[in-house]
């Protein structure tokens, strides 16, 4: 009887012991394994071995470690950040605000040295302060006209490489910057306007102008020509010359068939033809 009671204690303990060890490898297995999903990369940290494993990239997909260890998931795909900058200076002084979107991504192969420098905030830490940085820059170098009508292009570029230089340094790499708008003082842009549409009025006006000397130029030209033409003409077309024209004229006359009558010596001396069929 007392064996029995005895068998009944033990077993629910043997179960207890069961379930908490059931518990633990789940527990050892939940931290000892880790899903990188697809786009994603992960830096190890090893609790005993050193800290951050600044040697490997840890690689998309199902991964075993330590359970004393822990990994830190970045996103390694192409990111885009919208920053939108109000009272940007010109290089006279005038606020203007600008909206720029920054294209980026953590350098793969240095993610370990990113998370161990930075960590997971690298993008308030980095890149804002760097597009916001390279964009003041540029800015300033220009006056509202030049942002305004023809430098967009440039300012672009600028702001690309200021950002570029900056992150690269920490190990972010700077894919693309688009500037999507620049929004002058209004009175600035009317202005601006209205100078860009007088100058355009100017530049068709002087291209009537030249369109119009380039005319009277072929017109005199043509007509000096012309009255070169006719003054050799005329200095060719001696007494002697016409005669001998005539005399020409009159033989190939004759030599042609139907009844004709022809007086040698006119005033001038040419012969004259008189009828004929």
């Amino acid at each position: 009887m007392f064996k029995n009671k005895d068998m009944q204690q033990e077993i629910p303990k043997k179960l207890i012991a069961t379930i908490m060890m059931v518990v633990l490898l789940v527990i050892i297995m939940f931290k000892s394994s880790v899903t990188i999903k697809s786009g994603e990369a992960g830096v190890l940290f090893e609790t005993f071995g050193g800290g951050v494993n600044t040697e490997n990239t840890i690689e998309e997909g199902f991964t075993f470690m330590a359970p004393w260890n822990d990994m830190f998931i970045y996103n390694v795909r192409q990111q885009a950040k919208k920053e939108i900058m109000p009272d940007v200076l010109s290089s006279d002084g005038l606020g203007i605000t600008i909206e720029i979107t920054l294209q980026f991504q953590p350098l793969y192969e240095s993610l370990a040295m990113l998370h161990k420098t930075k960590g997971l905030s690298y993008v308030d830490q980095i890149v804002t302060p760097a597009i916001r940085s390279a964009t003041r820059t540029v800015i300033g170098r220009y006056t509202p006209e030049e942002i305004y009508s023809t430098k967009k292009e440039a300012i672009q570029t600028e702001i690309f490489d200021e950002t570029y230089k900056i992150c690269i340094k920490e190990y972010v790499q700077i894919n693309a910057v688009l500037v999507r708008d620049i929004k002058l003082p209004k009175r600035i842009q009317e202005a601006i306007q209205f100078k860009l549409e007088q100058e355009q009025e100017f530049l068709q006006y002087e291209y009537k102008l030249q369109t119009e000397k380039k005319e009277a130029e072929r017109i005199k030209i043509e007509a000096e020509g012309k009255a070169e033409a006719n003054r050799i003409l005329n200095a060719s077309l001696t007494p002697n010359i016409l005669k001998e024209k005539g005399i020409q004229a009159t033989l190939e006359l004759a030599k042609s068939t139907g009844s004709k009558t022809v007086i040698i010596g006119g005033s001038d001396g040419l012969p004259l033809i008189l009828g004929g069929k």
